[in-house]
């Protein structure tokens, strides 16, 4: 009898140890699974993050106008007013192209070339190129505070380049999430490069330019900011389509001589970030292409024809 209930203690025992096991085990499992779970969801969000960084500093945005994409080299209609935006910005004007600029046979041309730059590796590469063949550009920097980034932007000004802005951060949700942080951020870069320099840049470009649709902000305050600062944004009517993915030297010289041949003046938008050593290494074919054509180079100063998708005039 004894040895009967000892059976059925061991039998329960070991069902209970069964179950004891089994619950263990599906503690563990469904754990490992939520954090596999945690672990993909994870790279998920930060491939998402990379992929809208890329988008953003390619600036596949649309102009309000609705009209070809201005990153693209896309012209604007004719100026009109914006009669959408409401009463306090009715007398915004806007579009790229005028009659003015536009070349005919015979017409000289004077040619900007102005980088959206990160200063890094490429930027030394771009700058031996300026300096090899004497040609002076603008740089539109943004703010990098790493040692090795210091001494690129005196460069740019011992050589001769006009040094612009292009916003501190290079973070759309934090520059244009309103006129205080934009404000702010565009403060920081020029007290930074003047700090570094002891230039107080007088020339601005809107990350995006001034046509992107990121901003929840209506771009036109953000002139009339710059209008107060007294300085001066540019946009681009030529770009080289260096903010694609992938391109090539080729694409880089017939994007803008194709570019170049309609315009008196072309400010022509280019890249130097770490991961464009393509534009870099097109620089010296670009610049004996455009020479073959006998365009003038020069860099961005107060006589320089303005080139913006919104008139600063225009806005109060």
């Amino acid at each position: 009898m004894e040895q009967g209930k000892k059976g059925q203690q061991r039998v329960r025992r070991s069902r209970i140890n069964r179950m004891k096991n089994i619950i263990i085990f599906t503690i563990v499992f469904w754990m490992v699974l939520s954090l596999l779970a945690i672990i993909v969801l994870s790279a998920e969000v930060f491939l998402l993050n990379r992929r809208l960084d890329r988008y953003e500093k390619m600036n596949l945005v649309v102009p309000e106008s609705g009209t070809e994409q201005l990153r693209e080299g896309g012209t604007q209609a004719a100026d009109t007013p914006d009669s959408a935006a409401g009463d306090d910005y009715s007398g915004v004007i806007k579009g790229i192209d005028s009659e003015e600029n536009l070349a005919a046979e015979g017409d000289a041309h004077l040619v900007y070339l102005t980088f959206d730059c990160t200063p890094g590796a490429n930027t030394e590469a771009i700058l031996d190129v300026l300096n090899e063949y004497q040609v002076k550009a603008t740089f539109f920097v943004t703010g990098n505070p790493s040692e090795e980034a210091k001494p690129l932007y005196q460069r740019i000004v011992n050589e001769g380049h006009t040094l612009g802005m292009h916003s501190y951060s290079n973070q759309y949700s934090t520059i244009y999430a309103s006129e205080e942080a934009f404000y702010e951020d565009y403060k920081q870069l020029s007290d930074y490069l003047y700090e570094l320099t002891g230039v107080r840049s007088a020339y601005y470009r809107f990350p995006g330019g001034s046509s992107n649709e990121i901003s929840n902000v209506n771009m036109a305050e953000f002139v009339r900011i710059l209008n107060q600062e007294n300085v001066t944004y540019y946009d681009w009517n030529v770009s080289a389509g260096d903010a694609a993915a992938d391109y090539t030297v080729e694409d880089i010289v017939s994007n803008v001589t194709d570019g170049v041949a309609k315009y008196k003046t072309s400010v022509v938008l280019l890249h130097d970030d770490e991961d464009k050593s393509t534009t870099a290494e097109a620089l010296g074919p670009l610049i004996q292409a455009l020479q073959a054509e006998n365009a003038e180079f020069r860099p961005i100063d107060e006589n320089t024809y303005v080139i913006q998708y919104i008139k600063a005039d225009s806005v109060g």
